[in-house]
């Protein structure tokens, strides 16, 4: 029950990652360099909102208590972020694909870290069973993961904003 509603915290944090970009009405007046950073700023949008949808799906797969449609979901998830890692950025907005790119690494290491958990956690048995004593310190480092991961990509926010 305890790993059920840590499960449901992560989710909804990590659901709650959700990026702005700098997406505004495109000017007549526009340069070559601001459409190119605005198109850069779309994509990492829609990769982000493809990330909420995978996030949607691993909630969906713990709220059930399915081990094998965690691990799908979140593979699911890490293919959309190993997307946004291809993404080419303009070399005006390099240092905001990093700290998008970070920030992803670091929710990956947090879902990766949840789905071992509850892996460990499912896979007990009598003979071998699991070590509830490392219960709280592994939620914690799932959730240090988690906060960075999220302190990295409202960095990047705010870096595309204040390039606008």
């Amino acid at each position: 029950m305890k790993a059920k509603a840590a499960a449901c915290v992560l989710v909804c944090a990590l659901g709650g990652a959700a990026l702005t970009g700098c997406l505004g009405a495109p000017s007549a007046t526009m340069t070559e360099e601001q459409a190119s950073n605005r198109q850069f700023m779309a994509q990492v949008n829609q990769t982000m909102v493809d990330f909420q949808d995978r996030i949607d799906g691993f909630n969906d797969a713990v709220s059930a208590g399915d081990l094998v449609g965690m691990r799908t979901q979140a593979d699911n998830a890490f293919r959309v972020l190993d997307a946004l890692e291809k993404l080419e950025a303009p070399e005006a907005l390099a240092d905001v694909k990093q700290g998008y790119v970070d920030g992803c690494a670091a929710m990956k290491e947090a879902l990766s870290d949840y789905v071992a958990l509850y892996g460990d956690i499912e896979g007990a048995t009598e003979a071998d069973p699991f070590d509830w004593g490392t219960y709280d310190s592994r939620i914690a480092e799932v959730k240090q993961a988690y906060d960075d991961g999220l302190a990295k990509l409202q960095a990047a926010d705010e870096a595309a904003a204040a390039k606008e």
